[in-house]
């Protein structure tokens, strides 16, 4: 099971994740309780092995935006929340970059095809909400033999069950590891990975 863990914003958090074996970290860009400056990244970077993945995340900035801002930050990965076209995906490849593509649950059939992103995200209806949902419900999205992502109400409690009822191929937390909004919780995040890893 693959787990990002998202929206951390300090060094010992970012070690933490690592260390309890998450497979990549995701930094908050754009306006949110977690969200973190291209310079904060950098500093926080310095905490990941070599090579390790990271995610800048953004919602509704225009593709080449993102990229601009990303680059600033030392990242390679980009994740696209909003309304998005193919064109999106490829301006993200043109200039270098992986991405994901994160869609919710209550978008269009099209939505939940292959664009060509390195992954796919699918969050609840309403992303943000924290609120678990009707996992198995992505089984009808026809995403079997692809790469995706499972995210939006995940904790440590129900990960490995909401992974299993979806049949995702990974995980992505934020909210979940928290211990108030933006304030991740160390022990929760030890408990997400390893409760997603023994799924």
């Amino acid at each position: 099971m693959f787990v990002k863990v998202c929206g951390l914003s300090t060094p010992e958090s970012v070690r933490l994740a690592v260390g309890s074996g998450a497979d990549a970290v995701g930094f908050v860009l754009t306006r949110s309780p977690r969200e973190v400056t291209p310079a904060q990244v950098r500093e926080l970077l310095a905490q990941l092995p070599a090579g390790f993945p990271a995610v800048g995340v953004f919602r509704h900035e225009a593709a080449a935006a993102a990229v601009a801002v990303a680059r600033e930050a030392g990242l390679a990965w980009v994740q696209l929340h909003g309304e998005r076209s193919a064109a999106d995906v490829e301006t993200v490849h043109d200039a270098g970059l992986k991405i994901i593509r994160a869609v919710t649950m209550s978008a269009p059939p099209a939505a939940f095809g292959s664009w060509g992103e390195d992954l796919l995200l699918i969050d609840a209806a309403v992303p943000g909400s924290g609120e678990a949902w009707d996992y198995g419900s992505v089984r009808d999205k026809g995403l079997e033999g692809r790469p995706w992502l499972l995210a939006g109400g995940l904790d440590p409690i129900n990960v490995a069950q909401a992974a299993a009822q979806a049949g995702a191929w990974g995980v992505d937390v934020s909210s979940g590891v928290e211990s108030s909004r933006g304030v991740k919780d160390l022990a929760k995040i030890k408990a997400f990975v390893t409760a997603a890893k023994s799924s």
